[in-house]
């Protein structure tokens, strides 16, 4: 029990430095983690439904893990070409491409989650 205790929190611990290394090191990373929070707050402020939370963090962290994934396969791509290859653009560009497709799609849930609440809570603020 105790040896698959620690194997565990070894692996937590992997996971964890490679969340940092992508925070550290992506820029985007910081984008989406600045956005992520700031969806959070308005979505605490507005006080959305426990199944609106859901679609919220799990869209969010759709973005998170598109984002990951794509600095792995960067990093796993840099290692195995590092010179330029055609091979290697198109598996840096699909994985770029996976984290557009995530994030316009959290845009788009986030409008429609957010955006009529978010519209009535200003407009009475502003009426007033």
């Amino acid at each position: 029990m105790w040896n698959f205790l620690k194997t565990r929190a070894h692996s937590f611990r992997h996971a964890f430095n490679g969340w940092w290394y992508a925070l550290r090191t992506q820029r985007n990373a910081w984008i989406h983690a600045v956005i992520a929070t700031l969806v959070f707050i308005v979505s605490a402020w507005l006080g959305i439904s426990r199944q609106e939370w859901a679609i919220i963090i799990l869209t969010a962290t759709m973005v998170f893990a598109a984002e990951f994934i794509n600095t792995a396969i960067e990093a796993v791509v840099d290692l195995a070409s590092p010179e330029k290859h055609p091979l290697a653009k198109v598996g840096k560009d699909v994985g770029a491409a996976a984290v557009l497709v995530a994030a316009l799609a959290a845009i788009l849930i986030g409008l429609l989650i957010l955006g009529p609440p978010l519209w009535e809570k200003l407009s009475s603020f502003f009426n007033h």
